[in-house]
Order: structure tokens, then sequence, then C-alpha cells
């Protein structure tokens, strides 16, 4: 058996000596949505709680599916490699973490590999060479965790115009995939895909355009050969289960909330899921920050979505 943990959407902050004129860009709207609400709802003591039972929970891995920061500024970025090696305390073998679309917020982030730049050992492949070069880092990344499973991590993370936050995977990435699910290592491991967009479309077409991802049908005609598949993401910060069909088989999906997010509703309260993987079956649970933010955390089963 292999245990995986899975925190999403950490969007932690940090402004410190950060110049006005880093703001002339969609960062301004980012500013704007810290001041009047994400600020008020995203607490840095909940995220700390919340990494702080991962790390009691002993898992054999950590996975974290994006938007670590809230404007992808280096001090964002410091921050959380800080918190993770102070309240995390797990070899940097044993975490995976990808790029959420706070990770490229802008253009500057994503064509500099900001996020690359410190977090390239949570991406360390052992496949390196069949990965795309993408402007975040090479990607997909694998990691062989236990006997049984093959985490495959993606980047959706693109920069976008404001009030957008889509993501893209993108042919290099798509055929870099293909050529990994074909590794023999890699076919005789259940695969565990990380991506921080859901593979699933949102309903109304706007929210398809300004949050889904782009190319998921092209994803899923990639993984349609495998009979047994699954992805772990974020960015919608609710937990959650659904199974999408494919022409082999199905994608079980585990969707996290945000670790950060203090909340009244149970299904988006900050928490962490919790993974045990062999290779017939699969047992996931979810880990609530109680609401009053004191005591033990609640365990719960994902609520399944059709």
């Amino acid at each position: 058996m292999t245990r995986i943990a899975h925190v999403s959407d950490l969007h932690v902050l940090d402004l410190r000596e950060v110049s006005p004129l880093r703001f002339l860009n969609k960062r301004v709207t980012g500013w704007a949505n810290l001041r009047f609400k994400r600020k008020h709802v995203h607490k840095p003591e909940a995220l700390a709680r919340v990494l702080e039972a991962v790390h009691d929970a002993k898992p054999d891995h950590l996975v974290v599916t994006g938007d670590l920061t809230n404007l992808a500024l280096e001090r964002e970025f410091e921050a959380v490699r800080r918190i993770l090696a102070e309240v995390v305390r797990m070899p940097k073998e044993q975490v995976s973490i990808i790029p959420g679309n706070h990770d490229a917020y802008t253009r500057g982030s994503a064509k500099s590999g900001r996020f690359s730049s410190f977090f390239h050992d949570f991406t360390a492949s052992d496949r390196p060479a069949l990965a795309a070069k993408l402007p975040v880092g090479n990607f997909p990344f694998v990691r062989f965790v236990g006997d049984d499973v093959a985490l495959i991590g993606l980047s959706t993370a693109v920069p976008s115009l404001p009030m957008f936050a889509g993501g893209a995977l993108g042919r290099p990435q798509l055929e870099a995939l293909g050529r990994i699910l074909a590794d023999p290592e890699v076919a005789r491991r259940v695969p565990v895909l990380l991506g921080h967009h859901p593979l699933h479309l949102p309903p109304t077409l706007w929210k398809r355009i300004s949050q889904g991802l782009a190319d998921s049908a092209s994803l899923l005609e990639v993984l349609g050969r495998l009979e047994r598949v699954f992805y772990l993401h974020g960015h919608l910060h609710t937990r959650l289960e659904r199974t999408l069909p494919t022409r082999a088989g199905a994608v079980t999906i585990f969707g996290a909330t945000s670790a950060s997010l203090l909340e009244s509703d149970p299904h988006r309260r900050a928490g962490f899921n919790l993974y045990d993987f062999d290779r017939r079956s699969v047992k996931a649970r979810a880990f609530v920050l109680p609401e009053a933010g004191e005591g033990a955390f609640e365990e719960r089963a994902l609520p399944f979505v059709a």
C-alpha cells in the first residue's frame, strides 16, 4: 500500500517590499480581490494547522496541486519553501509540487521560469528525458512512489488576462505524456496524474472559458487507452470525487479544497485528502479543519459528484 497526502491552493501572500510598479499588470485586479475578499478567508494559521496534520499523518508522499502563491512574487515562493521545510518536514524526494495559474500570474513570472527556479527540486523526474521543456519547467515529471504508484506531474499553468483563470497543457506536454504512459515501468504501476485545473469542463460557457482546462478533451484522448487512471487536482476550492469514462475504462478524479480556506461549508473548508493506493483499489478520505479552528480534524468521505 502507498499512502499519498494531497493539499492544494495554499495561496500564500507576502507583499513586503514590493514596488507599486509591479502592480501595473494583472496583479492590480489580484490586489483588489485580496483587499476585499481573499485575505479575509485565506488564513496562514489555517494552512499551518493543515500542514502540521499532514506531517502527523505520516504519508509516503505529499502532493501539492498548485496555487502555492497569490501573485507569483518571489517573496511568496520563498515563504512557501520555508513553510514546507518548517511545518511539513518531509524530504524533497517525498514531496511533489506542480504550479497553478496563480504561480504563473503574469507573463513575466511565467516567462522567467520563476516557479521552476524555486521548486525544481520538487519536480525532479525519474524519466527526465521524456519531459517537454516549458517556461515553468520540464513537464510532465514522473516519480515512482512505493511499489505501486507512478506520480505524473502536469503543468496547466499559463498566464491569462484579468478575470480569467483557465489553464492549458499544450501539444508538447500532451505528446510527452503519451511517451511517459508508454514507458514499461510506468505501465506496470497505477498512474496518478497531478493537475491544477479540473479535468471535467465547467457547466457554463463562461466558466469553461474563464476557469476550465482548454485541452481537457485532448488529455482524455491520451488517457483513453488506459483501463484505470487517477487525476488529482485543485483550483475549485472544493473537495470532490467524480468519474469520467474513457474508451478503455475510466478516470477517477479527486479534488482537494484550498488548504488555507476558512469556510463554513465542510466541502470547502481547509483540510487535506489522504489516499491509500494499491494495484487493485484506492481508499480516499478527507480530513477537515474544525469550523472553530481548534480540536481534531474531522474525517469525511469525499463527496461524489455525478
